[in-house]
């Protein structure tokens, strides 16, 4: 499993006079990045012998590689790209790009760049080229200037366009710092979220944050909490009893989801409802994890958000925002 970021949470059946209900926090982040009794069952992960686990830090790669201090082989893309990511069924699958070259991240079900794949690149309507190995779960291509958009990678027989904005693309550092800021500042917040590891594999959750030590959240079908300071009330299913338990350390809420930025760029903007928003991409090198935020313009909220890493595939919704609400205890404990 994945537990590098957010709070991994899985539900273990005991015995049948009693659950035990596990909350592993790898920081204080809310979100199920495990996928056990809780959540979906993730999909199996495939031994490749070009997997990064366990290898030494990643060969130099043209372009260079933003450190990941947690997997020193992970295929990160290189500093000063534009950084794209999207699900690719069980895979994750990130796409760099600049100026005279375009680097193609695959990560396999449990983490690892994925190697020995067939990847091909198509640049608008142009013909396909193959892009050279990199490292594992690294494939990359020189380019003369900028690629043209959209940018096809191939997988295999299965496709994936990226659209690109067009270079130079803005610096958002400035921007997400300032929704980073705006999130750590909140009193409450509720959030919808779909997870999934696999296109089979999918969670929907509503979260609601009390600041500063309390949440609670319904994954649909499934799991519920409710986390108040030191104090911890769950179920692991709509119907069952709830469990009290202490929370140790307390989780501090709300706070957004990345952890550091690098490769911070505008996309471009938009209309999410009435609300003008900034789409920024970036990528997390603690995690690692790709990011897509839309962030309001006008109040710097991040009103929605997508993360892209190994079986964790999460779209969030944000709102409403210090909304006038308050946790309390499950009636029957």
């Amino acid at each position: 499993m994945y537990l590098r970021f957010g709070a991994a949470i899985a539900a273990l059946a005991a015995a049948a006079a009693a659950i035990i209900v596990v909350v592993t926090l790898i920081r204080s982040v809310p979100g199920p990045t495990s996928t056990t009794a809780s959540s979906a069952p993730a999909a199996p992960a495939p031994t490749h012998v070009g997997s990064s686990h366990g290898a030494p830090p990643a060969k130099a790669a043209r372009g260079g590689r933003i450190p990941t201090p947690n997997d020193p082989g992970f295929p990160s893309p290189p500093p000063g790209a534009v950084v794209l990511a999207q699900e690719a069924g069980t895979r994750a699958l990130g796409l760099a790009y600049k100026p005279g070259l375009v680097r193609v991240s695959v990560l396999d079900a449990a983490g690892g760049g994925e190697s020995g794949l067939r990847v091909a690149l198509q640049f608008g309507r142009g013909y396909l080229m193959t892009p050279s190995p990199c490292g594992p779960g690294c494939y990359q291509a020189e380019v003369a200037g900028v690629p043209d958009s959209p940018v096809t990678v191939r997988l295999g027989g299965d496709s994936y366009r990226f659209d690109l904005p067009p270079l130079p693309a803005a610096d958002g550092t400035a921007i997400v710092s300032r929704a980073t800021e705006t999130w750590n500042a909140l009193r409450t917040l509720v959030w919808r979220e779909r997870l999934a590891s696999s296109p089979t594999n999918v969670l929907h959750t509503v979260y609601r944050a009390v600041a500063p030590h309390s949440l609670a959240y319904s994954i649909a079908g499934h799991s519920s909490a409710v986390i108040i300071d030191g104090q911890r009330w769950d179920r692991t299913t709509p119907t069952s009893p709830w469990v009290r338990s202490s929370q140790s350390p307390p989780l501090r809420q709300p706070q957004p989801f990345w952890d550091e930025v690098s490769d911070a760029h505008v996309l471009g903007t938009a209309k999410l409802g009435s609300r003008g928003v900034t789409r920024v991409s970036f990528f997390d090198p603690t995690t690692p994890a790709w990011f897509e935020a839309a962030i309001d313009r006008r109040t710097g909220r991040t009103l929605g958000l997508h993360m892209i890493a190994a079986s964790h595939f999460m779209h969030d919704v944000y709102g409403p925002f210090d909304a006038p609400f308050e946790l309390h205890a499950p009636a029957a404990t």
